[in-house]
């Protein structure tokens, strides 16, 4: 089957630069991984999919170089493995605050013994053969801790058998946390507690990622973050648009 190529350079301690796909287009989806992103996420937490379309995205990112991923809406068994069979190649899942709540994402992850998910991968063939005893090896699954709960426990949670590293969500952090960013105070205490997860999982050899912008995407590469993200399609088209009508005027 289709080699997980983002999970190859991790475990190489490589970054692996991704973006957003959250406007339900599949043809923007395809553009971004053809320019040459590692990996492509389909974000169904906050973006405008459904099935249907989510699985068409996966086919079109893997027309590119880029690794068809997705952030499923929630920590739940049956969405995870419906994503799955759909063919994403990584998982990402949000909102993860305790060893247990990743325990359960590992074992919808995977097939037994590894984990508990069902098989019935209707809509994989396109990722070539053996899958359904390659696909334990190849999945990528990345835990986000986003809240100020989930980073005092990230020791625990990157210890979890089955995960492979963490996604950390700066914005939702910052707020369970109340600081204000645009307080020198403030700010110094929200990566303060963001490096300390970086620090977590160097401890459990698992992959640290963050949610990254264009602004920020290359501090967080700078400081160690591996798996990391530079926003999403439809910022970029907004601030490239901004810029061509301020050429202009």
């Amino acid at each position: 089957m289709r080699t997980n190529e983002t999970k190859r350079r991790l475990l190489q301690g490589k970054p692996a630069i991704g973006i957003g796909a959250g406007l339900g287009s599949t043809l923007a989806a395809e553009a971004l991984s053809l320019v040459g992103f590692d990996f492509v996420l389909v974000d169904n937490q906050h973006g405008s999919w459904d099935d249907q379309s989510t699985q068409a995205a996966f086919r079109s990112i893997a027309l590119g170089k880029a690794t068809p991923m997705v952030r499923v809406q929630q920590n739940d068994f049956s969405v995870i493995g419906r994503a799955l069979d759909r063919g994403a190649l990584g998982i990402i899942v949000p909102m993860v605050n305790s060893a247990e709540e990743a325990r359960a994402a590992a074992y919808a992850v995977r097939y037994p013994p590894e984990g508990g998910r069902s098989i019935g991968p209707f809509g994989t063939a396109f990722l070539g053969e053996d899958y359904v005893s390659q696909i334990n090896q190849e999945v990528y699954l990345a835990v986000q801790i986003e809240t100020h709960t989930a980073v005092g426990r990230a020791a625990e949670i990157l210890a979890t058998d089955g995960v492979d590293g963490c996604w950390i969500g700066p914005g939702d952090l910052a707020n369970t946390m109340g600081v204000d960013l645009s307080v020198p105070e403030d700010r110094q205490a929200h990566e303060a507690a963001i490096l300390s997860v970086l620090d977590a999982c160097r401890a459990a050899g698992k992959i640290p990622g963050i949610a990254g912008n264009t602004q920020t995407a290359r501090h967080w590469l700078d400081k160690g973050f591996l798996f990391v993200t530079v926003g999403g399609e439809g910022g970029l088209l907004a601030s490239a648009a901004a810029e061509v009508l301020a050429g202009l005027k």
